[in-house]
């Protein structure tokens, strides 16, 4: 399949996401005057406990702007544009599309490393110590296409994935708007061993209470790590490798011992883990998992 070049100075856009960070590129092309001629998301969903219908993230942003929204990656055919700007939207965009209407993807990872849906969490859980934001080709192949521009960023050691993301969704929105201002570059193969960042597993958000207590730590940084105690389900929202203070509880883990800093049980909100504690009559040495 031979791919349409994007333009070098794109003069009307579509842009196609769906969560929450990804309207941050969405209104900074808007308020920096580029012609939006359609915003593509999921459709719409139903949430909360009334289970009504709610759109995506996205498409309320789109729909605030006064922007053409659209769950139909076909419609962007119609709409006369040159350069489609693509971030976490979720689903597969199939060749004929792109053949028309070339497409550049702000991805959150140092490409080959962590292609695929999970890259922020899988970045966190390997324990890497650094990753970016690659503006890339997208073509039919997962993550393979060349790369126009690329930011680099430190991960802090108890960096949350959501405060990871939203730095890099504010620092490839830098990247996108310097590089449609000045002329998307000829784009580079990736260089190096491709990794994969496969979508996380509810299984895989379990604690296990004998890994090292960093594992334990990367784990509940990604967001929506659980235990169990005398039989109910408890998420395990912070942690910390040293005291964090008053709130926090210690835990035995494989290598020694991890605190506890903010849980929600099951039907609640979320609270201190002394709190908790206190509650359900915590005593020091007492483990979680039963």
């Amino acid at each position: 399949m031979a791919l349409t070049p994007a333009p070098t100075h794109p003069r009307r856009l579509v842009f196609l996401g769906t969560p929450e960070f990804a309207t941050v590129p969405l209104r900074a092309l808007v308020d920096a005057g580029w012609d939006v001629a359609l915003a593509v998301s999921q459709p719409d969903k139903r949430r909360g406990r009334g289970g009504r219908l709610m759109p995506s993230p996205v498409k309320q942003a789109a729909l605030d702007l006064g922007l053409p929204v659209s769950d139909r990656v076909d419609d962007v055919l119609d709409t006369g544009a040159d350069l489609g700007v693509v971030a976490a939207f979720g689903r597969l965009i199939k060749p004929h599309v792109l053949e028309r209407v070339p497409m550049a993807n702000l991805h959150f990872s140092l490409l080959p490393r962590w292609r695929g849906a999970a890259p922020v969490e899988r970045a966190i859980l390997a324990g890497d110590e650094r990753t970016g934001v690659d503006l890339m080709v997208i073509e039919e192949g997962l993550d393979t296409g060349g790369v126009y521009a690329r930011a680099e960023v430190p991960i802090g050691p108890d960096e949350t994935a959501d405060e990871l993301r939203s730095r890099l969704a504010s620092l490839g929105t830098e990247l996108l708007l310097a590089n449609l201002r000045g002329g998307l570059p000829e784009p580079k193969p990736q260089q190096g061993e491709p990794t994969y960042a496969h979508k996380i597993d509810p299984e895989e958000l379990r604690i296990d209470w004998e890994r090292p207590a960093v594992e334990i730590h990367r784990l509940v940084r990604i967001g929506g790590a659980w235990t169990t105690y005398q039989g109910h389900r408890l998420k395990v929202w912070r942690t910390a490798l040293t005291p964090a203070g008053p709130d926090d509880i210690a835990v035995p883990a494989g290598d020694g011992t991890i605190h506890v800093v903010e849980v929600q049980p099951e039907g609640r909100r979320r609270m201190p883990s002394r709190a908790w504690a206190n509650g359900v009559h915590w005593r020091p040495g007492g483990r979680f998992g039963t």
